[in-house]
């Protein structure tokens, strides 16, 4: 795993419509996959392909629980990509996505 990453595109993941509502249920703390999949109406397969780019970057943490994965944010580093100066536009940009999605 490389410490580099594309910083737009895990703006783009956070700000995607189904992956922020996956997101928003991590703020809570660990969640398992299938509770994630059945919360957003999609298969835990999809759920993880959604999430992998975070999950590889470790944005988001993947452990093995009894035969399913217990997924939980690194709410630090999630963080920081939204606080950083740098990625400010980056994150307007993901925010105008959004909108122009919802509208």
């Amino acid at each position: 795993m490389s410490n580099s990453f594309d910083k737009e595109k895990v703006v783009d993941c956070m700000f995607d419509p189904v992956t922020s509502s996956i997101l928003a249920e991590l703020e809570d703390g660990p969640k398992e996959c299938s509770f994630l999949a059945q919360k957003s109406s999609i298969s835990e397969n999809d759920v993880l392909d959604r999430l992998s780019y975070l999950i590889e970057h470790e944005f988001i943490f993947k452990n093995p629980n009894d035969g399913n994965y217990l997924l939980s944010a690194n709410s630090e580093k999630l963080n920081g990509i939204i606080e950083n100066g740098d990625n400010f536009d980056a994150t307007i940009s993901g925010l105008e996505k959004m909108d122009s999605y919802l509208n």
